[in-house]
């Protein structure tokens, strides 16, 4: 029997002992698991772990029973320290906290090495997507080539929602929030900061370095309009947030940003709240993840997976995740990335040819209120010189995928 504690009873960390429990219930789980603490500041009376809470982190931390930690506090702090003092007490920790993963992931899993323990984090990237496990296990015979996803289900909702509705951003924002799928400061989520911390994660997997979700290139999707939702659909694109990573020489690039993604690529068809992860090796090619990337039961599943992994397998392996954290010397010039862009600009039929001038072969459409044209390839540098060459009122500017 392998004892576990969780620490913080909220969507995630109750989901967790639920899963866990019907699994056990219904004999699925590989290896016995019982949860033996909880750590809440809160009281559950109610709940059927309610006997099992505690409010004191030394209680497990001094319990030799204990052998798994479940993470599920959410934020850096206190979930680092627990996180640390757990590995240092010898005990592996399974965690959905991608916030700590992207800010601290390097020094805990060389820790996790040193004392012979674990430290996984599968639901910190995709909820119940299982896209990192594929990632360190499956593709150890490919060169990973670029990486691709919706990694937010709450802007791939509203952005959805923006052009089927018809609605503005602020309206698709109010209904994200109406339906559970939105935070009330939905920052993170709107400003793309909750993707960056999901994709420096994959691209470390990835490539072994783990970039600064702060020090990348990051646009979120507030600034976009219905009317560039429409663009998108006229050039036969769907506009999203997209997540991507690659190698560029020995250099890492990682961006948020939107981006027209063609009808034809698997990524243009993931609507709502459902995340979907492209990853492209040498040798197997395009290899596509999809499914639902955050709720209480699809995250626990995927912590659950892991709490398993480390109640059979308890000392680390070949196949655990390895990265160290990238330098300034790491990251590759986002400006310098070269993409096909769609230019919008406040424009009639009579400016065509005028940006046709400057663009020279683009595809181009006459919208109401305005003329959109895509250019072929160049850096997102040279695309904003284009436009203020052409001088006519620019509406948008995004590239493709």
């Amino acid at each position: 029997m392998t004892h576990i504690a969780i620490l913080g009873f909220g969507v995630v960390g109750s989901g967790v002992a639920e899963v866990l429990q019907a699994a056990s219930d219904a004999g699925k789980a590989p290896a016995a698991v019982a949860v033996k603490r909880i750590l809440d500041l809160r009281d559950f009376p109610e709940s059927p772990f309610g006997s099992l809470v505690t409010h004191d982190f030394g209680d497990i931390l001094g319990d030799r029973e204990i052998s798994v930690v479940v993470e599920a506090m959410g934020g850096i702090h206190p979930a680092y320290e627990f996180t640390k003092a757990a590995l240092e007490a010898g005990k592996s920790v399974v965690t959905s906290n991608k916030q700590v993963v992207a800010a601290h992931g390097p020094e805990l899993l060389e820790l996790a090495k040193k004392h012979g323990v674990r430290y996984l984090f599968e639901a910190s990237v995709g909820g119940g997507i299982p896209v990192i496990h594929p990632l360190t296990h499956d593709f150890t015979a490919n060169r990973i080539t670029r990486i691709d996803g919706i990694l937010n289900g709450t802007t791939n909702f509203m952005l959805t929602r923006m052009l089927t509705a018809a609605i503005d951003f602020s309206a698709a924002l109010k209904e994200a929030q109406a339906n559970g799928f939105a935070e009330a400061d939905p920052t993170a989520d709107v400003e793309g900061h909750d993707a960056a911390r999901k994709i420096v994660i994959l691209a470390a997997l990835a490539f072994g370095k783990l970039l600064s979700p702060e020090n990348i290139s990051c646009r979120g999707i507030t600034k976009i309009t219905v009317q560039d939702s429409r663009t998108a659909a006229a050039f036969g694109c769907a506009l999203k947030l997209i997540a991507h990573a690659e190698m560029i020489g020995r250099r890492v690039l990682c961006t948020v940003e939107p981006r027209l993604v063609p009808g034809e690529h698997p990524l243009s068809h993931i609507d709502g709240v459902f995340n979907g992860v492209l990853v492209n090796g040498d040798q197997v090619g395009d290899v596509m993840f999809y499914g639902q990337g955050a709720g209480k039961l699809p995250t626990a599943s995927a912590v659950a997976a892991d709490v398993v992994e480390a109640a059979v397998n308890p000392a680390p392996t070949a196949f655990d995740p390895v990265f160290t954290a990238a330098g300034e010397a790491d990251y590759a010039d986002p400006q310098a990335a070269e993409n096909a862009f769609c230019f919008s600009f406040a424009a009639a039929d009579a400016d065509r040819q005028k940006i046709a001038a400057v663009l020279g072969d683009c595809r181009m459409l006459t919208l109401p209120g305005r003329v959109a044209a895509i250019s072929g390839e160049m850096t997102r540098r040279d695309a904003e010189k284009t436009a203020a060459a052409i001088g006519l009122p620019l509406l948008s500017l995004y590239p493709l995928l």
